[in-house]
């Protein structure tokens, strides 16, 4: 009985294993389809250093061993773009002393800007963010008690949160899946906190360009 528990057990190890892999090559198959649809380059090979291509953005400068892959790049609209996972390690140890790796990935899609942007991010609202909030640590709010509500906004400053989250944009970010926004420099993030199903890159470039063109033009002049 023993023995064919285990091989009972190695045999589920195994058809995960190839469920996974064919999981894997139908997201490449349709990442390229979108790819060539929208007239974009696509690499699937691992590229690091982007934590120093994108040195705006501190959430790709964790860890270690940082790539990137599965690069999709061009023109979309008026836009330029690169969107791609993202994968990094930390390293812990157990009770025993034994040294763990933790693998972490996600996937952002990173618009180029033709203006310059103040420093700013707008993320889903956690329950440490309800925690420090009480303690007085709080995040910048607005008129709309909803957005508020589901929304940490982040910025030193806090006359350019409200010129760009005015009441039509932030009516637009209630309806849009709940990625994070980071603006930088002439750029804007759009992160998951986890890896994009294909039809979620879509989704994450044309949240991104909706909330640059967004942008009033008072607000684009710093």
């Amino acid at each position: 009985m023993p023995f064919l528990l285990f091989g009972v057990f190695i045999a589920v190890i195994i058809v995960a294993a190839i469920f996974s892999h064919q999981q894997e090559k139908k997201r490449l198959e349709e990442l390229r389809q979108y790819a060539d649809a929208k007239g974009l380059t696509f690499d699937e090979g691992k590229r690091r250093g982007y934590h120093s291509r994108y040195l705006e953005f501190d959430f790709l400068d964790r860890g270690s061993n940082r790539y990137a892959h599965n690069i999709l790049a061009g023109k979309v609209g008026a836009f330029s773009i690169e969107a791609f996972d993202y994968h990094y390690e930390t390293h812990s140890r157990d009770s025993d002393g034994k040294r763990k790796t933790h693998h972490h990935r996600f996937s952002v899609a990173i618009i180029e800007v033709n203006f310059p942007l103040r420093e700013m991010t707008v993320r889903p609202e956690g329950i440490f963010d309800k925690l420090s909030a009480a303690f007085g640590w709080d995040d910048i709010n607005f008129e709309s008690a909803e957005f508020s509500r589901k929304f940490h906004v982040k910025s030193p400053d806090r006359r350019w949160a409200y010129d760009v989250l005015h009441p039509r944009m932030m009516e637009y970010l209630l309806s849009c899946p709940r990625y994070e926004l980071h603006f930088a420099n002439r750029r804007v993030a759009v992160r998951g906190q986890s890896r994009f199903e294909p039809f979620e890159f879509a989704k994450a470039i044309e949240m991104g360009t909706t909330v640059v063109e967004g942008i009033p033009e008072f607000a684009r002049e710093i």
